[in-house]
C-alpha cells in the first residue's frame, strides 16, 4: 500500500514538473512586448525617470537574446508610441539617445546572433541621428537569417490603420490597382498595406508594469492574440518571466473562432 501511495506520490511530482518545462515544440512563432513601468520603477527608488530607461534598455540585451536562443521567430517590442510624443521634451531626448546608443553597442552582438533589425512605424518623425543608426543597422543585418527583432517606434496602431488606408487609396488613384482589387479586398490583401506585412500576427502579447490594456498597440494584428500581464516592471522582467508567459501560453488553447 504504501509502495502504491510512493509511486503516485511520484508521478504526480513528475507531472508537476513536466508542466513547469518549456515545451521547445510549441515556442510561440511571434511574441510581442509592451515595455511599461520604467519611469515608476525609477521613483519607487527615488531616482530619476531617465535612470529608469537606462536600466530598461541594459534589460532588453538579455531578453533579446534569450528570444532568440528559445526560438522565438519574431519579438517586437514597443519602444515609442505616437502618444509618447506628449512627455516632457528632456524624456524623450533621453530615450531618443538610449535608442541610438543601445544600437551603436550592441548591434555588432545582434548581428552575431543573427537578429534581423526592422522596424514598425513611422520613423521619419524621429530625430535625424536616430534615423541613421537605424537605416545602417537594417541594412548591416538584413541578410541574416535568424529572429526578426521589430523595433516598434513612433507607432501607434490607429495610425497604422489610417495610414494603410491612405496608401490604398494612393495606389488606386495611381491605377495600380483596380476598382475590382478594392471592392473584393481581404484581410491577406490588407496586411500587405500595414507595417507588419512581413511578419505573421503576435502569437501572444505580453505587457509589464500590471496595466491591462493595448495602449494603441497592434490594435489590427492582436484580433486572435494571447494575453499576458504581469506586474513586474520592465527594469526587473528577466528571462524567467519570459519563460513563465511561454509556458501560460502553452497551456492555453487556441480555437481561432472555431471549436476544438
Amino acid at each position: 500500500m504504501w509502495k502504491f501511495l510512493e509511486s503516485k506520490e511520484k508521478n504526480n511530482k513528475n507531472n508537476i514538473e513536466k508542466k513547469d518545462e518549456l515545451n521547445y515544440n510549441n515556442i510561440p512563432k511571434h511574441v510581442a512586448i509592451i515595455m511599461d513601468g520604467n519611469g515608476r520603477w525609477a521613483k519607487e527608488r527615488n531616482l530619476p525617470r531617465s535612470f529608469g530607461h537606462k536600466v530598461a534598455v541594459e534589460n532588453l540585451n538579455k531578453i533579446v537574446k534569450e528570444a532568440s536562443d528559445l526560438g522565438i521567430k519574431y519579438l517586437t517590442l514597443y519602444a515609442f508610441s505616437t502618444e509618447n510624443w506628449n512627455r516632457p521634451p528632456e524624456e524623450i531626448n533621453t530615450l531618443m539617445k538610449l535608442l541610438v546608443e543601445y544600437l551603436r553597442k550592441q548591434l555588432s552582438e545582434l548581428n552575431k546572433n543573427n537578429v534581423i533589425i526592422k522596424t514598425i512605424g513611422d520613423i521619419s518623425k524621429l530625430p535625424n541621428i536616430c534615423i541613421q543608426v537605424l537605416e545602417e543597422s537594417m541594412e548591416e543585418t538584413k541578410n541574416n537569417s535568424g529572429m526578426v527583432l521589430n523595433l516598434a517606434l513612433n507607432y501607434g496602431g490607429r495610425h497604422e490603420i489610417l495610414n494603410a488606408v491612405k496608401n490604398l487609396f494612393k495606389e488606386y488613384n495611381a491605377g495600380n490597382i483596380s476598382k475590382e482589387d478594392v471592392d473584393n479586398i481581404d484581410v491577406n490583401m490588407f496586411n500587405q498595406y500595414l507595417y507588419t506585412k512581413d511578419s505573421p500576427d503576435p502569437d501572444i502579447i505580453i505587457r509589464t508594469s500590471g496595466e491591462q490594456r493595448l495602449s494603441n498597440f497592434m490594435l489590427w494584428q492582436c484580433a486572435y492574440s494571447e494575453f499576458w500581464y504581469t506586474n513586474v516592471k520592465w527594469p526587473d522582467f528577466s528571462k524567467e518571466d519570459l519563460h513563465q508567459a511561454i509556458k501560460d501560453y502553452q497551456l492555453r488553447h487556441r480555437r481561432f473562432g472555431g471549436i476544438k
